[in-house]
C-alpha cells in the first residue's frame, strides 16, 4: 500500500527572504517605536516569513520577486549621500539622506514638517503602518524597517510660490523611508519625489498623499536609480470634494522596479490624472500597478502611459479601474503606448475595469509597436542619419505626456532627462 502525504509543506526560505528576517532580527532594537509601532512590525515581518509574493499572486503575476529578488544588502551605516540640486530650479528641498531625514527643514510658509522617527517614536504614526492586504509586499518590507522620513503638512489655502522636492538618496545597503503630505482645503502645491542614488541597493519608499476639498496637487515622481538597485515604492492617494491630482512618474533606472500606484476618488468633482514614461533598458524590470477607485458620484480620471523598451528589459503595467455602485456619472479613460526598440525586449500591460454603476463612461486601450518605417524613412530622405531620426521618433513618443503638464519649466526640466537618457541609451 503506497501512503500519500498530504500535509503542505512550507517551500524553503530564499537568500533573499532569509536576509530580510536577519537582518530584522539585527536591527529591531535600532528603530524607532515601541507599543502598537512595534506590534504594526511584528505584524508586517510574519507576511514576510510567509513568502515573498511570486506569479501565483495575481498582483504580482508579472513580476515574481521571490525569484527576482536574488540578493539583499546590508544596512551601511556609513553611507553619507549628499542633497541634490533639484529638478526644478528654486525648489524647496527636503531631503532624506540614506533613511535618515535632515535635522533641519526649508522654511515655506504655509508649511510644517516633522520627521517620521519623532511620530514613530511618540507613536503617533502607528495606523499609517497598516497594510493594505495579504498582498501588500511593500507596504509590509517597509513597516518593518522604516526608521525615518518627512511628514508634510500644507495648511488650507496655502498656495505654494515654489516647488517642493522630497528627496530619498541612498548611497548602498538598505533604505526604508515614509513621505506621507497633507494638503488643506483649498491649497495648491507642486511637488516633486526624487528616487536616486548609487551602489547596490534595496530601497523602499511610501508615499500617503491626503488631498482636501477644492485643493489642487500636481506630484511628479523623477525615478533614476541606478542599474544595482531594487526599487520598491507605493504612492497612496486620497482626493477630496472637487480636487484635483496630477500625477506624473518617469522610471528611467533601476534594476528591479516595482511602482504601485493607489488613489481613491472620495469626494464628489474629485479629478484624478495619471501620466507615466518609463524607460527601460538592458534586463531591467520594470513593474507599475494601479489601483484606482472611484467611490462617489461625479469624479473623473485619465491615465496614460507610455513606454519604451530596449535590451532585454522587461516592462508591466496592471492598471486596474474601480467604479463602486454608488459611483453614477463617473468618467475614466486608460490607455498604455508601448514602443519596442528591441526583439528581446518585452512589455506586458493588464487592464482592467471593475463597473458595479450604470451611468458611466469607461473605456482602456492598450497598444505595443515599433518604429513606424514611413516616418523614419520621411526624416533620413531629408538628411537625418538614422541613429538621429529614431531618437527623434522615440522622444516624440514619450513627450507628449510631458507636454501635457502644460508648464513651460517642468517640461523643459523633464525633457532634458529624457535627453540624458536617450544619449546613454539610444
Amino acid at each position: 500500500m503506497t501512503v500519500v502525504n498530504m500535509h503542505a509543506t512550507t517551500p524553503q526560505r530564499t537568500v533573499a527572504e532569509n536576509a530580510l528576517l536577519q537582518a530584522f532580527g539585527d536591527r529591531l532594537s535600532l528603530l524607532p517605536g515601541d507599543g502598537a509601532v512595534a506590534v504594526k512590525r511584528d505584524e508586517a515581518i510574519e507576511l514576510i516569513k510567509t513568502g515573498l509574493p511570486t506569479k501565483r499572486m495575481e498582483s504580482w503575476h508579472y513580476t515574481d520577486l521571490r525569484r527576482l529578488l536574488t540578493a539583499v544588502p546590508a544596512f551601511d551605516s556609513t553611507a553619507a549621500p549628499r542633497p541634490l540640486e533639484p529638478v526644478l530650479e528654486h525648489s524647496a528641498v527636503v531631503p532624506v539622506l540614506n533613511g535618515v531625514a535632515a535635522q533641519k527643514s526649508p522654511n515655506v510658509p504655509g508649511v510644517t514638517f516633522q520627521r517620521i522617527a519623532e511620530k514613530l517614536t511618540d507613536g503617533s504614526f502607528a495606523r499609517a503602518l497598516d497594510l493594505q492586504g495579504s498582498d501588500d509586499a511593500i507596504g509590509a518590507l517597509n513597516t518593518a524597517f522604516v526608521a525615518d522620513g518627512v511628514f508634510v503638512d500644507i495648511a488650507a489655502g496655502s498656495e505654494l510660490d515654489r516647488p517642493l522636492e522630497l528627496q530619498n538618496v541612498q548611497a548602498g545597503g538598505q533604505t526604508h523611508v515614509r513621505l506621507p503630505v497633507r494638503v488643506g482645503d483649498g491649497a495648491k502645491a507642486t511637488i516633486v519625489e526624487r528616487q536616486t542614488g548609487v551602489g547596490a541597493a534595496l530601497v523602499s519608499s511610501v508615499t500617503n498623499l491626503f488631498v482636501g476639498d477644492d485643493a489642487e496637487v500636481r506630484w511628479l515622481i523623477v525615478q533614476e536609480q541606478p542599474d544595482t538597485a531594487t526599487h520598491l515604492a507605493q504612492f497612496n492617494a486620497w482626493i477630496g470634494k472637487n480636487a484635483k491630482l496630477t500625477l506624473f512618474f518617469m522610471n528611467a533606472g533601476g534594476k528591479l522596479v516595482r511602482q504601485e500606484i493607489r488613489v481613491a476618488a472620495k469626494g464628489e468633482g474629485g479629478s484624478f490624472t495619471l501620466r507615466g514614461i518609463n524607460l527601460l533598458a538592458g534586463d531591467a524590470h520594470t513593474d507599475v500597478t494601479m489601483i484606482l477607485d472611484h467611490t462617489v458620484p461625479h469624479t473623473d480620471s485619465t491615465e496614460v502611459i507610455r513606454n519604451v523598451v530596449t535590451g532585454k528589459a522587461h516592462g508591466v503595467f496592471q492598471g486596474r479601474i474601480n467604479v463602486h455602485q454608488y459611483a453614477q456619472k463617473t468618467d475614466a479613460k486608460m490607455a498604455c503606448n508601448t514602443l519596442l526598440l528591441s526583439d528581446d525586449g518585452e512589455f506586458s500591460t493588464k487592464p482592467e475595469l471593475e463597473i458595479f454603476a450604470d451611468d458611466v463612461v469607461c473605456g482602456h486601450g492598450a497598444t505595443v509597436t515599433e518604429i513606424d518605417r514611413n516616418h523614419l524613412f520621411y526624416l533620413m530622405a531629408r538628411g537625418i542619419d538614422e541613429k538621429t531620426a529614431r531618437g527623434l521618433l522615440v522622444k516624440a513618443f514619450v513627450a507628449e505626456v510631458i507636454e501635457e503638464l502644460n508648464d513651460e519649466p517642468i517640461v523643459e526640466a523633464l525633457e532634458q532627462r529624457l535627453d540624458d537618457w536617450f544619449a546613454t541609451h539610444g
